[in-house]
């Protein structure tokens, strides 16, 4: 007998699967499991790649040397500080490389919240931004540092209307921006990390360009995943997390355009030419950079493959569920990468993602930074207005490592629980 032993203290509600069955022993909750089902458990099924994905072998291979023998401070001013400071500066020249940026607009991070958040204060703090102009269905790494700046006195904030699909009303952004009176810094997601939208970067650049307006963009989805040229982009910050295309988690970058210039966001050393002070995450910086490259040389190769399987999954979704609908601008202007759907709600419904987890089938049912939330995510609210009572909405999100095969065993899966 396959058993698994959870805190009795965890509300878990009609946790049955088929024959399997669930009981109280001694302050344990004991789920009971049959033979012929554990196989399927052992061998889960990853559709959550927009939250993170796995590390690259070859990514850890690069990443190793600097866990071991090269670990020199790369302040340091000997041969085992220079070694890893060259190293860094090569990661930072590989970066602005793939970006077309120059290396001295790359900066490392922690990861996109970091950087997201170092921009937006930048922005109103050194750049004289006293207006923010954002949307609803940001990351909340955007959402919850807009709204401090806003309580605590130090700008206004203003939402961009949404399309009927979730995409931002470009006609709103520029009514907003005309008519402010200060300087506007305009913060908006190159595509939705939930629903999958793509941002035209681009129009939005211009419009920026066009009212004096400072131009942050949350590229953590797209970044790895999407060419760049920032170059021959209006952005003047723009972040990456390596977590997000097969790199470490807690390395990131901000990208910084050279013509604006910003105070010291973390103070007390030298580090990241005086802008960022304490000992800089060497393995991650040079696994992020050796994740980038690879995403860059299998770009048109991965982007078609994964597109396919997340095609293929929303025709069988169709096809099987009726009543399901597509969130956002599924099949048009969408991250490949992301299918967010919704199955009517009811009684097995409303279990779906704790009984596909008992399937050994890892989904979301939005942000992994929200994961744990009893209600819906803000994304889906602000898509459908509020009319919460009637969606179970989940995100399906894929990666090279994903196989048609994979979504039979979902969709197959999925019948039995809707």
């Amino acid at each position: 007998m396959f058993n698994w032993l959870l805190s009795a203290e965890m509300l878990i509600l009609n946790a049955t699967w088929g024959s399997s069955y669930a009981k109280i022993s001694r302050n344990r909750l004991i789920l009971h499991i049959p033979k012929q089902k554990q196989k399927l458990i052992m061998s889960r099924i990853y559709f959550d790649n927009a939250a993170t994905t796995a590390l690259d072998p070859e990514v850890l291979e690069s990443m190793m040397p600097f866990l071991t023998e090269k670990f020199g401070n790369p302040s340091s001013i000997y041969s085992y500080g220079r070694e890893t400071k060259l190293a860094i500066e090569n990661a930072r020249k590989s970066v602005a490389r793939i970006l077309n940026a120059n290396p001295g607009e790359i900066f490392f991070t922690s990861g996109g919240t970091e950087s997201t958040n170092t921009a937006l204060n930048a922005s109103v703090r050194d750049l004289g931004c006293g207006h923010i102009i954002t949307s609803a269905i940001e990351h909340h790494a955007t959402l919850h540092t807009v709204e401090y700046l806003q309580h605590s006195g130090q700008a206004r904030l203003s939402y961009v209307n949404l399309t009927e699909n979730g995409h931002i009303d470009m006609r709103h952004l520029e009514e907003l921006l005309a008519t402010s009176p200060e300087r506007t810094v305009v913060t908006l997601m190159h595509a939705n990390n939930e629903i999958g939208n793509l941002l035209d970067i681009k129009a939005v650049g211009e419009l920026c360009r066009k009212y004096d307006a400072i131009f942050h963009s949350d590229t953590v989805q797209t970044v790895g995943h999407y060419p760049f040229n920032l170059k021959e982009t209006y952005v003047h910050f723009l972040n990456g997390a390596g977590h997000k295309f097969h790199g470490p988690k807690g390395t990131g970058i901000l990208y910084i355009n050279e013509n604006i210039h910003i105070k010291p966001y973390i103070n007390g050393g030298a580090q990241e030419r005086n802008m960022r002070a304490g000992t800089e995450n060497i393995y991650g910086i040079i696994g992020f950079a050796k994740a980038l490259e690879g995403a860059t040389a299998r770009y048109e190769q991965d982007s078609a493959y994964v597109n396919g399987v997340k095609t293929y999954m929303a025709e069988q979704l169709k096809a099987n569920f009726p009543g399901i609908v597509l969130n956002g601008d599924t099949l048009g202007k969408s991250l490949y990468t992301v299918l967010n759907v919704s199955f009517p709600r009811t009684e097995k419904s409303d279990m779906l993602l704790f009984s596909l987890d008992m399937a050994g089938i890892c989904v979301s049912g939005g942000s992994a930074c929200t994961s744990g939330a009893n209600s819906l995510s803000h994304v889906i609210k602000a898509l459908y207005n509020g009319e919460e009572q009637d969606l179970v909405p989940i995100r399906f999100s894929f990666s090279r490592h994903n196989t048609k095969e994979e979504v039979d065993v979902v969709v197959e899966k999925l019948k039995e629980l809707v």
